[in-house]
């Protein structure tokens, strides 16, 4: 039998994203669950409907009740937790290098380290020095990889992976679609949607 796969769809401004992404790689082995790391842009998707910014700061309740929830979640699983400032991000340098790291062997390394930077301690990550400090740390050539990260054929797959995104009707991050196509979305969806690949 062919290994279940499992889609997972994230933007680095995204807050749920970071435990999710800190969570997937080791649940999804023990579940024998094979995981599609898939970068995007959420600005365009929230631009659609008519946003200017993330939901949590258009609706401020909403917001100050899921920078608590996301405190807990960090606390509960001893998850490093600052709120970033200011708040979302420009993550577009940071996903465009994710892509060149996908592809090769440290692109879940450095998607992870991303965003403990962000989240975990409170960095800048539209700056193109904490990408270089990020990419160091986890012994990566980071001239190379920015100068790769800039190139039209990069550029232009997170152009059509947020293409996709939009496509499937993805709304929020983190997504996770099965190969059947049945969608699940939030940090809190993940073991879900490991159950339904396996199926």
């Amino acid at each position: 039998m062919a290994t279940p796969t499992l889609d997972f769809w994230f933007e680095f401004a995204s807050t749920y994203s970071y435990p999710a992404a800190m969570r997937i790689a080791p649940l999804a082995e023990a579940a024998g669950v094979a995981v599609r790391w898939r970068p995007f842009m959420l600005g365009p998707i929230f631009k659609a409907q008519g946003w200017t910014t993330s939901p949590f700061n258009l609706y401020p309740v909403k917001g100050r009740n899921m920078w608590r929830d996301l405190e807990r979640i960090c606390g509960a699983l001893d998850l490093p937790f600052v709120k970033p400032k200011p708040f979302p991000q420009n993550t577009l340098l940071a996903a465009r290098v994710a892509l060149v790291g996908l592809a090769e062997v440290w692109g879940q390394d450095f998607c992870r380290a991303i965003y403990r930077a962000e989240f975990g301690e409170g960095r800048k990550i539209d700056e193109a020095d904490a990408i270089v400090d990020v990419l160091r740390n986890i012994g990566v050539d980071a001239g190379a990889v920015l100068d790769r990260a800039q190139s039209n054929e990069i550029k232009s797959q997170l152009r059509a992976y947020t293409e996709e995104a939009q496509r499937l009707d993805i709304f929020g991050s983190p997504t996770f679609i099965t190969a059947d196509g049945e969608l699940f979305w939030g940090n809190d969806r993940l073991e879900a949607a490991l159950d339904w690949a396996r199926r």
